[in-house]
């Protein structure tokens, strides 16, 4: 599975000059079907697409950088990498990262 289509590799894009502000939208879901960890992909940098900006859900909740390449590269339990929720619909970081604080499932 790709994890970044054109469409939200566009939409990470276009929101990378606005920073790391919460009220960017999460525009993509990526998640380890054996594991625990997922990522909630706010904006990338145009000119290092590998470069991507979000809140990640592990052992806590964080926001930070994180590889596109390491997500796409990763094997985890049984050969699986990660997948991207194709049904994920695009919204507020500041919903998404209180909703997570809160122990909901997003």
């Amino acid at each position: 599975m790709r994890l970044m289509t054109k469409s939200i590799e566009k939409m990470a894009q276009k929101q990378f000059s606005s920073g790391a502000g919460m009220e960017q939208k999460v525009v993509a879901k990526f998640f380890d079907p054996t594991g625990s960890y997922t990522w909630y992909l706010m904006n990338s940098d145009p000119e290092n697409p590998d470069y991507c900006w979000g809140i990640v859900k592990g052992h806590a909740v964080e926001m930070g950088s994180f590889s596109l390449s390491d997500l796409q590269n990763y094997r985890g339990q049984f050969g699986l990498g990660i997948e991207r929720d194709k049904f994920f619909t695009p919204m507020i970081a500041e919903d998404v990262w209180n909703r997570l604080h809160n122990g909901e499932y997003i």
